[in-house]
């Protein structure tokens, strides 16, 4: 993701443009967004597109429930949504009140709450009680280094949700956390799709999930956006698994 953002001078404070409005265009839909969720970026959309190829032809993914992990607008929800088949279904999670109010308005907007649930909560405890039962888990989570905040656009880095930036001292707390829940949340054969900050992290990921929980996932691959920059780790939850205790993790990205 890249985030950079259109914004607008209010005073000596730069804002998004975006905000003040109160919606952002994306894939085919207006989304509402307001100060305290995530604007969605284009590249984004591209998991929305993965899952569509993916769901074609497989009445299983189609039909099968899937997961939205830090939805913030809705919008990977919302778009997964409007491309799975009548019985297919969204669970989308998110800690924010704020997102969570929002992506319900969005999900109304569309009339997909028959599709779509919106619950609040940290990443997997909302789901608790349809553990193992997703046939597809996707989420953009928070994955900046901390140290890289403060250099972002000034109308990202003081606007936009911390919460949602975050990822921790080199941005890959949640994208281990993700990992982990993935392989107890997710059905055997069901698939990912995780953003990254970019080709290191990618490669990180994939080097971690391949040696340290080998047995939970296959078909591991980094998938391009559409600049041709490395941005997303996907990937299907093997037949079998041994999930690894996250404790035992170790993270060190030079």
């Amino acid at each position: 993701m890249r985030y950079g953002s259109r914004g607008l001078k209010t005073g000596d404070l730069q804002t998004n443009s975006q905000y003040v409005v109160g919606c952002e265009h994306w894939r085919d839909m207006v989304l509402s967004v307001e100060e305290g969720v995530l604007i969605p970026r284009p590249e984004t959309e591209l998991i929305v597109d993965l899952v569509g190829d993916l769901v074609e032809g497989n009445g299983e993914l189609r039909e099968g429930l899937w997961a939205d992990m830090g939805t913030g607008s809705g919008a990977l929800a919302i778009g997964i949504a409007r491309i799975l088949g009548p019985c297919g279904r969204v669970i989308a999670t998110d800690l924010s009140p704020v997102a969570v109010a929002v992506a319900s308005y969005n999900v109304q907007r569309y009339n997909l709450q028959d599709k779509i649930e919106i619950k609040l909560g940290s990443w997997f405890e909302p789901l608790k009680n349809v553990e193992g039962q997703f046939v597809g888990l996707v989420s953009n989570p928070p994955y900046i280094p901390s140290h890289h905040i403060i250099g972002l656009q000034a109308e990202v880095a003081k606007h936009e949700p911390r919460l949602a930036l975050d990822g921790g001292a080199n941005g890959m707390n949640d994208l281990l956390h993700l990992c982990h829940g993935a392989a107890s949340m997710l059905k055997p054969g069901g698939f990912f799709a995780f953003e990254t900050n970019g080709e290191k992290q990618c490669k990180f990921l994939v080097d971690h999930m391949q040696k340290e929980s080998k047995s939970s996932f296959s078909g591991v691959d980094i998938v391009s956006d559409f600049a041709g920059n490395k941005r997303f780790v996907t990937g299907f939850r093997a037949k079998s698994h041994n999930p690894t205790n996250p404790n035992e993790w170790t993270v060190k990205i030079n």
